[in-house]
């Protein structure tokens, strides 16, 4: 298991598409700092790029590798290696590379410029949201055989997730605004996992007025320590319950 982690790892890091990536990140992060008088606004820079470029890239890349490993896959299926530990392997090995690319590329400035809570915070939610969308790689890949509906399946789950997500919050808050629906609100905040990374670097960069509707009623229910756990233990459910439903149909799949 851990020599096909390393195989796979190995492989990634070597892509000129994760070094491409992992320096545009630099280049973006370390210019966010130079250009701004203030760290704030820098974070403010690269918190756009943390809520759009990384999950995208995350879960492209993730998609199109995993196609184009099929041969790959089939090969080690028909050796005596269960199936699970293969899975587990591939999905170790593109969660740890595509954290490396985020964290040489955004995560070394951040702790450099911005080493308070806010900088950390927006490093383990960068960290989380890469992984999140890797996982979310795995699902739409096991959903469909097709490269083609698999990639547009993935681009779906990102449009969602980054750009559609908010549009229906703000959809339902327009046709229910005479009911009480802050409790509904802050259940719909969990069905998205850049929503909740969102709120976790905005409530530690004291920049309220930027959450939108979701993100002050998520701060009132949860501006604690608690809140901070649970909304970090739903990331940590978004990454685990797609990769264990992907696990699952992997493990029964007649390829």
């Amino acid at each position: 298991m851990n020599r096909i982690i390393k195989i796979v790892l190995l492989d990634i890091l070597k892509n000129k598409i994760i070094v491409s990536y992992a320096l545009i990140l630099a280049l973006l992060s370390w210019g966010s700092f130079m250009l701004e008088d203030n760290t704030a606004k820098g974070l403010l820079t690269i918190l756009n790029v943390i809520l759009f470029t990384v999950p995208l890239v995350s879960i492209l890349f993730s998609t199109i590798y995993i196609y184009n490993s099929s041969e790959f896959i089939e090969l080690l299926l028909s050796q005596p290696i269960k199936r699970k530990k293969i899975w587990i392997s591939l999905f170790a090995g593109l969660a740890i590379a595509m954290f490396l690319a985020f964290f040489l590329g955004a995560g070394i400035p951040l702790l450099l410029n911005a080493p308070g809570m806010a900088g950390v915070m927006m490093l383990f939610a960068g960290s989380l949201i890469s992984i999140v969308f890797v996982s979310l790689a795995f699902l739409s890949c096991i959903l469909t055989r097709d490269k083609a509906k698999g990639i547009g399946l993935a681009i779906l789950f990102w449009m969602y997730f980054a750009i559609l997500f908010d549009a229906l919050v703000l959809f339902l808050l327009f046709q229910f605004a005479e009911y009480p629906i802050e409790e509904m609100m802050v259940t719909l905040t969990a069905s998205s996992p850049i929503d909740l990374a969102r709120i976790q670097i905005l409530l530690h960069l004291d920049q309220s007025a930027m959450m939108g509707y979701t993100g002050a009623i998520f701060k009132d229910f949860f501006g604690t320590a608690i809140g901070l756990f649970v909304s970090f233990l739903l990331l940590v459910l978004w990454i685990a319950v797609p990769f264990l439903i992907s696990i699952r149909k992997f493990d029964r799949k007649d390829l």
